[in-house]
């Protein structure tokens, strides 16, 4: 499969472990890279993000094989896997960092991706309040965050915030198939 027979889209939904590691549950993902985007400073540092210095969501890049999975499959497991009603925040996570977006590629991902999102919207209780915006600059994360929680199963974070979203994800994956 040749680079140009993939399509990509790019997620915040809380911290960039968590999306990463429910995203390699789906079968199609051919790559997932953890960054940065969505703010003001070029080439940000995790602490900077942290720190909301700078305006960027942390967020992943998903690279998928549309002939095996649908952008709207991926969809449906980015929702699946955070709350898209809470602003800048995921659980403990709390600040801009953490926001809930979407960042296109592209006139017709956007359509796609404001039709699911209408689509939706009658499933949750209140709004839905995940941005939708045109993808500017995404600035690869630290090497260290790449494939975090399969390096870092037993670590806290991994253990209560992030296995509970993944067996999430699975089971949802099993029950539709």
């Amino acid at each position: 499969m040749g680079r140009d027979e993939r399509a990509e889209a790019v997620f915040a939904g809380g911290c960039f472990w968590c999306v990463e590691a429910v995203s390699e549950e789906l079968p199609g993902i051919v790559g997932l890279m953890p960054g940065y985007a969505g703010g003001v400073s070029p080439d940000p540092t995790y602490s900077e993000v942290c720190g909301g210095l700078t305006g960027h969501a942390e967020v992943v890049e998903v690279e998928f094989d549309p002939d095996k999975v649908s952008l709207e499959d991926v969809l449906d497991i980015f929702f699946s896997s955070h709350d898209p009603t809470t602003r800048n925040r995921q659980g403990a996570d709390v600040g801009s960092q953490y926001r809930s977006v979407i960042l296109y590629t592209s006139e017709d991902q956007k359509a796609a991706v404001e039709k699911f999102v209408k689509e939706i919207s009658g499933e949750y209780r209140k709004p839905i309040v995940t941005e939708v915006k045109a993808l500017d600059v995404f600035y690869p994360a630290e090497e260290y965050h790449r494939g975090y929680y399969g390096k870092n199963p037993g670590q806290g974070y991994c253990q209560i915030v992030i296995s509970p979203k993944v067996s999430k994800i699975k089971r949802k994956l099993v029950s539709e198939h």
